[in-house]
């Protein structure tokens, strides 16, 4: 049987083409997840990569060969491909490895309404079928396919869930990073009181100009240059796929995204208040206090979109946020998108006369070390060492929901995760200043890579 294990990962499929990702066994997935949501239709969208338009045909095939309908809705944000199913209430595909290189390419998939398909919720069962060559088992007329534009309608979407159209005039810097910002971007932002310089637009899935991660400094650095030569507002910057935003202020510096989840929280909360809030456990510890502070109840995930978005269907959540940047919307189908989230900081920022440092100051309360990487042999054995090192200190707390996060008496604490694909474990530090963050991370990191 063939082995694809290395390609179904825990939330998609993913992989590089042509060595793990071919037509057959795109069309072989159609026709798994077809069987798996049983019809009658599927929507399907794709990224701007080279392979893409190509593999969505190819699935397409596949899910019409078991009799059910396609729409396909041609190039889209992986957002709009949640719209589309959120608003016509069918399951959908996208075609896309979100910021990875371009040799990669893949699908996340959905059920309808936008829920999502992960390795409990399908995936390790369309997986099994795939690897065993499960044959089709429709043997009426095929499918059919139909080709929709709903761009137009998506927009119009997002434009109802924030109002733009009073706010102060400003200046806004967009890197679409040469992913699908550069395509969803113009017509969500056309006709609002903005004067956008827009950078790196034209879709091109080789990356000519930089990365598509914007969570990585390195990619960002052309965004913030361009904010302080045109004395922009603030900056955008969206990953490939474009379901993620990162946010630059007046001054071309970062501004986290545990204080762009705390700030969405607080303008969702004043729509429903008492409402509750998801945050991963790698969020800033100023996200539930800023909830709590306006009313509203905090409940902590694991990283991932499968995990909030289960959260958020069990508590009834009004939005979620993670510290990579993606920001999930109760008004959305529970779906993550980088592009409500932008819109909700570009009105935050419009409604009032302080420039965006001055905004989120008041969410920003505590210094963090980004997310640090080591590479281990022995994953188990690093994180019994950090147990054992930490666990029998006074004061200290231990929790594994997620990895290892142990918190310090004074409220300084990290959490130690386990790559799920590499053999890497991902430390996260936070603490009352940078002096703090850095004694605690050369700590741990000292026990990690011992």
């Amino acid at each position: 049987m063939r082995d694809l294990s290395g390609v179904f990962k825990a939330y998609d499929i993913r992989g590089v083409v042509g060595e793990q990702v071919d037509a057959d066994l795109v069309r072989a997935t159609g026709s798994a997840f077809a069987r798996l949501v049983g019809g009658p239709t599927v929507v399907v969208g794709h990224d701007m990569r080279d392979s893409s338009p190509g593999l969505a045909a190819a699935f397409a095939e596949g899910v019409n060969a078991e009799g059910v309908d396609v729409i396909s809705i041609g190039l889209a944000s992986t957002d709009m491909l949640y719209f589309a199913s959120g608003s016509l209430d069918v399951p959908g595909a996208m075609f896309t490895a979100s910021h990875n290189p371009a040799k990669y390419n893949g699908i996340k998939l959905c059920r309808a309404g936008a829920a999502p398909v992960g390795q409990d919720t399908g995936l390790n069962t369309m997986r099994a079928e795939i690897e065993a060559e499960t044959p089709v088992k429709h043997t009426g007329a095929p499918g059919s396919v139909e080709t929709r534009d709903l761009l137009s309608g998506y927009a119009e979407h997002l434009r109802t869930l924030v109002d733009l159209s009073g706010i102060r005039p400003l200046k806004v810097v967009v890197d679409a990073g040469n992913g699908m910002g550069g395509h969803t971007v113009p017509v969500v932002l056309d006709g609002l009181p903005l004067a956008v310089t827009p950078m790196y637009y034209e879709l091109d899935g080789t990356f000519p100009n930089h990365e598509a991660n914007p969570l990585d400094p390195a990619n960002i650095v052309d965004l913030q240059a361009k904010v302080r030569e045109v004395g922009a507002d603030i900056g955008l910057a969206f990953d490939g796929d474009a379901d993620r935003c990162f946010v630059v202020d007046e001054n071309g510096d970062p501004v986290s995204p545990s204080a762009i989840t705390a700030l969405v929280a607080v303008r969702e909360l004043a729509k429903d208040p008492g409402g509750t809030v998801i945050h991963n456990l790698i969020t800033s510890n100023a996200v539930p206090e800023i909830v709590r502070e306006h009313g509203g109840t905090p409940v902590r995930t694991r990283v991932g979109h499968s995990f909030i978005k289960q959260e958020m269907a069990t508590t009834g959540a009004i939005f979620g946020g993670e510290h990579s940047a993606h920001y999930y919307f109760r008004d959305f189908w529970k779906a993550d998108t980088g592009m409500l989230a932008s819109m909700h900081v570009l009105a935050a920022l419009g409604e009032q006369d302080r420039p965006l440092s001055e905004l989120t100051r008041e969410y920003n309360r505590y210094a963090a070390s980004g997310e640090i990487n080591s590479t281990v042999d022995d994953q188990a054995g690093r994180l019994a060492a950090i147990k054992a090192e930490f666990g029998g200190r006074d004061g200290v707390e231990l929790d594994e929901l997620d990895g290892l996060t142990v918190r310090l008496p004074g409220g300084a604490w990290f959490n130690l995760r386990a790559s799920n694909t590499e053999p890497l474990l991902r430390l996260n530090v936070e603490a009352a200043d940078d002096a703090a963050v850095a004694a605690l991370r050369d700590e741990v990191l000292a026990v990690v890579r011992a």
